[in-house]
């Protein structure tokens, strides 16, 4: 099965993927521009109402660029919504994206059927997040259009499984479009989760060091400074594992060592995304792939590296 056609604007097969806090309209823009999917969180648009500012904000920028490059255009941009009971925002949120009619809606943590209706209603295509092949047949059995198969090294709340096993898992049964997150930051990354047998790359936190990203300087030098031995992956922050970058909990006055020794916390969004959580604020999350990031650069910038990174891999392997 071939991907979409709104896939067809894309001139590196890469999806970013949505970053708490971090992603913003810039960030997205940026990305479409340069020839990937843009997304965010829809929760990052706060107050609710600014949702939709956003929304028309992105829309206004990537059709003004489509106007001036009409055999160039921007690629799609995708939202993120958290389908998962505690998110009282939810219905309000898909309101606002079917009322702007985005393209692509990322679920993750919950299949809902209404959810992806509402998406079908006006020809946009829902992308699930999964972390293992039982989680991936019930997405599709309530209408997903497509899977993020999140393995192993992910940024934020990742699974444990191989690519090469959940990937494999996955394509025996389905052959419809398929991503794979986990410690992709490279144009060989990409083209590797092709030969596995993903449609295309989903890659997050390269982009954290990024002059567009809504992070702290601080932060984004400790993801050019760190490399995969410095993720720690735990449960305590938000009730379901996610890796972490080490250095920030030190810097929090956490002990690494004593983090993996608590309680897990219940996972409750209401709270996660309050304008007074202070935990997001200097416990940062990241992938295992950020051992290839060596410098903040402009979005536009990260991106031709990895065309560059994709087309010499392409290459190699051609002989």
């Amino acid at each position: 099965m071939s991907l979409p056609a709104l896939f067809k604007t894309l001139t590196l097969p890469a999806v970013a993927s949505p970053m708490f806090i971090i992603s913003n309209p810039e960030m997205v823009i940026a990305q479409c521009k340069a020839g990937i999917v843009g997304s965010f969180p829809a929760l990052n648009a706060r107050p609710q109402e600014a949702l939709d500012d956003w929304l028309t904000q992105i829309e206004d920028a990537l059709d003004a660029h489509n106007q001036v490059n009409p055999d160039s255009p921007a690629a799609p941009f995708a939202v993120n919504q958290i389908v998962h009971r505690s998110n009282d925002r939810l219905m309000a949120d898909l309101e606002v994206c079917v009322k702007h009619e985005v393209p692509i809606v990322i679920t993750s943590l919950g299949a809902v059927e209404a959810v992806n209706e509402a998406v079908h209603s006006y020809g946009g295509i829902v992308l699930h997040d999964v972390i293992n092949n039982r989680y991936a047949k019930k997405a599709i059995e309530k209408g997903a259009d497509g899977l993020i198969a999140v393995a192993t090294g992910a940024g934020g709340h990742a699974g444990t499984l191989s690519p090469l096993a959940l990937i494999g898992e996955i394509r025996s049964w389905f052959d419809g479009p398929l991503l794979l997150s986990g410690a992709i930051s490279t144009g060989a990354s990409i083209l590797a989760a092709q030969a596995m047998g993903a449609d295309l790359g989903y890659i997050g936190s390269a982009f954290i060091a990024s002059q567009e990203a809504n992070a702290d300087a601080a932060y984004k030098q400790m993801i050019v400074d760190c490399s995969a031995d410095d993720i720690l992956y735990t449960d305590r922050f938000t009730g379901i594992h996610g890796n972490y970058l080490a250095p920030s909990l030190t810097a929090a006055g956490i002990d690494p060592k004593d983090i993996l020794k608590e309680e897990k916390n219940n996972m409750d969004f209401a709270k996660a995304n309050a304008d007074n959580a202070q935990v997001w604020k200097h416990i940062w999350g990241s992938g295992q792939g950020i051992g290839t990031v060596e410098r903040v650069e402009p979005v536009a910038d990260i991106v031709a590296r990895l065309k560059a990174e994709y087309s010499a891999a392409r290459v190699r392997l051609l002989g």
